[in-house]
């Protein structure tokens, strides 16, 4: 199988979704205690406490990846941040484009938000990539449509060593569902509710939810039902007897974490830890192409999942 380490792992859903695919992680490394404490909970290889930009290339290249995955944090161009590439954080994408650089793996897949193609960063990554010898593939997903019960747009870019832009980009794109999956589809009666409430990021959205439909992004927050809440025109149902918002571990099996994957930790660690978190089966079907892309080449495209 081929093997891969994962950089930005947080508690582990790209590094699940890889192995579950059929890939071996050998490493991860995150700088956050407890997304790593949560990860070497759940996995037989270790993860390591590392600040990236500390972390050495010579330290990566003695694991001899055939992929390195990750995803750098999101928060300055997400749409739930500040969207501000000047806090520092962007920094990280670049970060991670000269660490695959230095350590010339054959493959990487970066995960983040869609909102990084209007970023400044993005065209600086991408140029280190192509002067390093990469082909790339970039594809916006649409989590509900690639396995998970989510509406969770998400930016992927794939890079092959000597290889030929835009690779996979077809096969990824056209393999997606034409349904959008809900949680009913996914979990069936799992929650014993019909409807839920999902905090809205202002109150002119609505926020009542139908688990007839996908869930909307799950977020690093997670409130209550207000007392004075008001009804939305847009609002799944009007009836707020007995509604309540979704539990942390509800939240992460919407994010498709399996029920017997474990978290430790306070509430508030563990909703940051699964809010930030791919979706584990959304890493998989981004892994399934890749790894069937390695094994048959351009004839690839041809197959489906």
């Amino acid at each position: 199988m081929p093997t891969a380490i994962d950089l930005f792992c947080g508690c582990g859903g790209l590094s699940l979704g890889f192995q579950n695919a059929g890939f071996t992680i050998l490493r991860a490394f995150d700088i956050w205690d407890k997304a790593i404490n949560n990860y070497n909970l759940n996995f037989s290889h270790p993860a390591e406490l590392q600040d990236i930009n500390q972390l050495s290339p010579d330290y990566l290249k003695s694991f001899s990846p055939d992929v390195i995955i990750g995803g750098p944090p999101c928060q300055d161009y997400s749409s739930a941040g500040k969207q501000d590439e000047t806090l520092g954080r962007a920094n990280l994408t670049l970060r991670y484009a000269e660490l695959v650089c230095s350590v010339r793996s054959r493959w990487f897949v970066m995960e983040n938000v869609d909102r990084i193609l209007k970023s400044s960063t993005l065209p600086k990554a991408l140029a280190l990539f192509r002067n390093a010898g990469y082909g790339l593939s970039q594809v916006v997903l649409d989590a509900s449509r690639c396995g998970v019960p989510q509406k969770r747009k998400r930016f992927f870019l794939i890079g092959e060593l000597n290889g030929e832009d835009c690779a996979l980009e077809f096969a990824l794109q056209n393999d997606q569902s034409t349904h959008c999956m809900t949680i009913r589809d996914y979990l069936q009666n799992e929650f014993g509710v019909e409807y839920y409430y999902r905090h809205p990021r202002s109150y002119a959205r609505r926020g009542i939810f139908s688990i007839d439909e996908p869930s909307p992004t799950i977020r690093g927050v997670n409130r209550p039902l207000p007392q004075n809440y008001k009804v939305h025109p847009g609002d799944a149902t009007q009836n707020l007897d007995g509604l309540r918002c979704l539990t942390t571990l509800e939240r992460a099996r919407i994010q498709t974490f399996p029920a017997d994957f474990h978290f430790q930790g306070t509430k508030t660690d563990l909703e940051q830890m699964i809010g930030n978190a791919v979706p584990v089966d959304l890493a998989s079907y981004v892994a399934k192409h890749l790894l069937s892309y390695m094994e048959h080449g351009a004839s690839y495209t041809q197959l489906h999942f």
